[in-house]
């Protein structure tokens, strides 16, 4: 009987969702469930599967898991997951992908209007009984630049189209796609940059990407521009965000995803100018699971049966 270990720092109805419905399609396993790294420790000594979101791993859960054949990650990212010192290289490791499109993208919409419109401010003056007006941006009329072109920038692009926005793509390899103005390389990107009133980051974080949007990048963006990272937090060099902001070189910026998370209490982002902090919720939606169940269980259908060559969403490494 194989042992399944659902490892989630999540609201126990979502962890639930997973654990019933794998329950009732799998009899056969044997489900255990874990808020925290160390109650996942603990069931890792004879679990076959680990079904977990990479940016929630920790060391210990893989300290002691002899019998693991099978890590499930997610999300699309498996950072966090892969690049644990103590997975072994037989592990096979399977993502999600394809369910990303409508929860990121209405996320970088939301990040756009809220930092325009300066809602944040608007919430702490609701708290406050103070009645403050000012002329809020248009996002119609401005110019986006999506940073990493996949399954989630496709779904972005025509929706900002139809908030009367300019779409440009900056990508590793130039293709025509809908709801696209332009496409650059993203080498091209200190050259456009000026154009740009919004940045919207979506690339993969790898080795290439780490700290790829620096200071050089800042200080070619206007100073009224935007920058929204709904990708990972290793991609951006914060503490050289954290000096433009400061410095006023760009107006704002919307993160859900940092070098360290959760974020620590005393980083001094939260106290950062004109920044609107989520905590890594880009990609979550109340549909999530439902969306993602169906790659699991055809995943742990072919497990199961023996056909790893059947699994989807393999990543190879």
């Amino acid at each position: 009987m194989s042992r399944v270990v659902i490892y989630l720092t999540l609201p126990k109805e979502v962890r639930d969702v997973y654990a019933s419905r794998l329950g009732q399609r799998f009899p056969e396993l044997e489900i255990d469930v874990a808020d925290h790294h160390s109650k996942a420790a603990a069931f890792m000594p004879s679990a076959d599967i680990l079904v977990t979101f990479g940016a929630m791993m920790k060391a210990e859960v893989l300290r002691n898991a002899p019998s693991l054949k099978w890590a499930q990650a997610l999300g699309t990212g498996v950072d966090g997951l892969i690049d644990q010192p103590l997975l072994r290289p037989d592990v096979i490791i399977t993502n999600i992908r394809g369910i990303h499109g409508a929860p990121v993208s209405e996320a970088a919409i939301m990040a756009m209007l809220a930092l325009s419109r300066g809602f944040a401010e608007h919430v702490r003056n609701q708290d406050r009984m103070s009645w403050t007006r000012w002329p809020p941006k248009l996002l119609d009329g401005k110019t986006v630049g999506i940073f990493g072109i996949g399954l989630i920038a496709e779904a972005l692009a025509p929706k900002c189209k139809a908030l009367g926005m300019t779409v440009i793509g900056f990508t590793s390899s130039k293709r025509a796609l809908p709801g696209f103005d332009r496409m650059h390389l993203r080498d091209e990107f200190l050259q456009i940059a000026p154009e740009l009133d919004y940045l919207v980051l979506l690339v993969p974080y790898s080795e290439e990407t780490r700290r790829l949007i620096d200071a050089r990048m800042f200080a070619a963006m206007k100073p009224t521009s935007y920058l929204i990272n709904l990708a990972r937090g290793g991609i951006v060099d914060e503490d050289a965000l954290m000096e433009a902001l400061e410095n006023g070189r760009i107006a704002g910026a919307a993160l859900d995803v940092f070098q360290q998370e959760p974020l620590p209490a005393d980083h001094p982002l939260w106290k950062t100018r004109n920044v609107i902090i989520t905590p890594h919720q880009g990609g979550f939606c109340d549909v999530y699971a439902e969306r993602a169940l169906p790659t699991i269980e055809h995943n742990m259908d072919c497990f199961l049966r023996g056909d790893i060559d059947g699994m989807v969403n393999v990543v190879r490494r």
